[in-house]
């Protein structure tokens, strides 16, 4: 692939990176006509200010950049603070070995603080690596680091919280 934006055509961006950015675009917002019109304002924005790309190799973080920040805009109304897991309690419990509903885990990643959803979706879902995250989200590399911290603690908190099939019984009826 060329280096440089100019000798590389739009639609050869969109195609390289579709499936990518759809899949962050319904990550960050959990249904399938939200994460379509992500990707469609994104893809807009990115025909729009295509000449800002220099760099090819970069067009992967540039239109996450775009899909993000779209996703901010819409839910700057939407922002409230949740508090931040207390990652100084040690863990007793171990690991689930069980299966996660898909369903159930995008609920839980949807309960997530923007803060640390963000680092986690681009971490476990983009295989971003730390650094790209620092430098995609303009966050020093420790910051990225604590924000993942502090996600899977609170999604870990989230889905143990949650009843799982195997492991859920009906509430049994008080006898009077």
């Amino acid at each position: 692939m060329p280096d440089s934006a100019s000798s590389c055509s739009l639609h050869a961006v969109i195609d390289e990176h579709y499936a990518l950015v759809y899949r962050y675009a319904y990550r960050l917002a959990g249904s399938q006509a939200e994460a379509e019109d992500l990707t469609q304002q994104a893809f807009l924005m990115a025909r729009t200010h295509f000449d800002q790309l220099r760099n090819v190799t970069a067009a992967k973080s540039w239109l996450c950049t775009i899909v993000r920040n779209l996703y901010l805009r819409g839910r700057q109304q939407q922002r409230r603070w949740q508090p931040w897991c207390d990652e100084f309690q040690p863990v007793s419990t171990p690991e689930p070995t069980f299966e996660i509903d898909p369903e159930e885990l995008q609920a839980a990643i949807d309960q997530l603080p923007e803060e640390f959803r963000t680092p986690l979706l681009l971490f476990y879902f983009r295989e971003f690596t730390y650094k790209e995250i620092a430098t995609h989200l303009q966050l020093p590399l420790g910051t990225v680091m604590s924000r993942l911290s502090r996600a899977k603690c609170q999604l870990r908190h989230l889905l143990s919280a949650a009843p799982h099939p195997a492991e859920w019984q009906p509430p049994q009826p008080v006898a009077t």
